[in-house]
């Protein structure tokens, strides 16, 4: 069984630990590779997210051959087999060490940002990685999170050599490894997609997930709330991801038009750049899981922007913010054809359809909309200008050069998350100044 990407090997990896929900767990992904799998871990437990940053050792004439690993807390690892056969001398071993601590430090003030690392003393640490390769890495992870006083250690991997497992098991108090391999092979072939994740990815990801936190420098100060909620619309309840800044000037529906969106990490990295400008996110799914097993659904806009049009009107209403919706794939025609509606203040089209929402949807629009492209897709670029076309209100169709799918790569999703950011933030703050949102009533 191959995983389509990291995520998705997080969530299945997530379906073997289900029941260490009621062990007070935090999640500790090994950058960079663990991350993105950890992250999904983390979601599926309702647990924090924090980081096991260790630094593999690599003989100096021989850099892909690693003889250990070297983690915080001056944890470190040896392989002696390594060791002895490479003919590797004491001095050699020390100065291999000490330019491994030096990268260990950058990457953790890089990665860090400044905070501190979550309290483990008393509670189970679940180390996640992509891979095991040879084990040095995630055997000094898991010492890692022993110096930090876990209680119980989890090694959880989606794939990797079955020949390491036993003396790992001697190392954590538990391995998963839905995948034991005889023969693994090249790790990355277990992958479709084995994209090197950057400082970046681990940067947001973490941002995002450690305890529902802000990153520091987020607008308003102070920590923001996030929680699971569920939002009527009709006969059934949406599942959605609920951020509030504790000042949030406004709140943003981030639609996508299925059932996983608020777990994809494209859809958080948005949100959290909004969040960090101090706007509110709700990450909303509009299709329930049966319902996406009908492709028709994905692709009914009536469906999807009615759906749309109810979380925003009854959270503008709970909330007394000013309402913005943002939408990808088919939540963007969603978006402009509920934007149709009074009641939202501005909108933005990542990447999406909004073609979808047609043209008398699109001409009854007022808010003001942004359209959100890459240059290197030339159809979706002509249906977004189509689009655009069909508005009577203020619009604009911004290109994102060197971009085919803007949330696909870091750098164009970086620049497609600024320019939605600055959209909102133009035109949802209010004049007379920041407001406390309202409590919600929302279950």
């Amino acid at each position: 069984m191959r995983y389509a990407n990291r995520a998705d090997a997080g969530r299945r990896l997530a379906r073997h630990l289900e029941h260490l929900r009621d062990t007070d767990p935090v999640v500790l992904g090994v950058p960079r590779g663990g991350v993105p799998v950890a992250l999904e871990v983390a979601r599926r437990l309702g647990a924090p997210l924090d980081l096991a940053v260790v630094r593999k050792l690599r003989v100096p004439w021989q850099p892909e051959l690693g003889f250990g690993a070297v983690g915080e807390h001056g944890v470190r690892v040896l392989n002696q087999d390594v060791v002895r056969e490479s003919g590797l001398g004491p001095a050699e071993r020390e100065t291999a060490e000490r330019a491994a601590r030096a990268e260990l430090e950058r990457r953790v003030r890089r990665w860090r940002g400044g905070r501190a690392p979550l309290p483990l003393t008393g509670r189970t640490a679940v180390v996640v990685s992509d891979s095991l390769a040879t084990g040095a890495a995630v055997e000094a992870a898991c010492r890692v999170a022993r110096a930090r006083g876990a209680r119980s250690v989890v090694l959880a991997v989606p794939v990797g050599p079955e020949a390491a497992l036993p003396y790992l098991r001697t190392v954590a108090d538990r391995v998963v490894c839905p995948q034991p391999l005889r023969h693994p092979g090249s790790v990355g072939a277990w992958y479709e997609d084995f994209t090197p994740v950057t400082d970046a990815e681990v940067g947001a990801a973490t941002g995002t997930a450690t305890a529902g936190a802000v990153p520091a420098g987020a607008a308003g100060g102070g920590t923001a709330t996030e929680r699971e909620v569920e939002v009527p619309a009709g006969p059934a309840r949406l599942a959605a991801l609920l951020t509030l800044p504790p000042m949030a000037r406004a709140l943003v529906v981030c639609a996508h038009g299925g059932c996983t969106g608020r777990h994809s990490p494209e859809e958080r990295y948005v949100a959290e750049a909004l969040q960090r400008a101090g706007l509110g996110t709700l990450l909303v799914d509009l299709l329930t899981e049966e319902e996406e097993r009908d492709r028709h659904n994905v692709f009914d806009i009536v469906l999807l922007a009615r759906r749309l049009h109810a979380a925003v009107t009854r959270l503008g209403r709970e909330t007394g913010l000013p309402m913005g919706l943002c939408g990808a794939g088919t939540g963007s025609g969603a978006a402009l054809a509920a934007a149709a509606d009074d009641g939202v203040r501005a909108v933005v089209s990542l990447g999406g359809r909004p073609d979808l929402a047609g043209p008398a949807a699109l001409a009854r629009v007022r808010a003001p909309a942004l359209f959100v492209v890459g240059a290197l897709d030339i159809r979706m670029l002509g249906r977004n200008r189509v689009a655009a076309d069909w508005m009577r209100c203020d619009h604009r169709v911004a290109v994102v050069p060197g971009a085919a799918d803007v949330l696909a790569d870091p750098a164009s999703r970086e620049a497609a998350t600024a320019l939605a950011r600055d959209w909102f933030t133009a035109h949802l703050t209010r004049p007379e100044g920041v407001l406390r949102p309202r409590p919600l009533t929302t279950a």
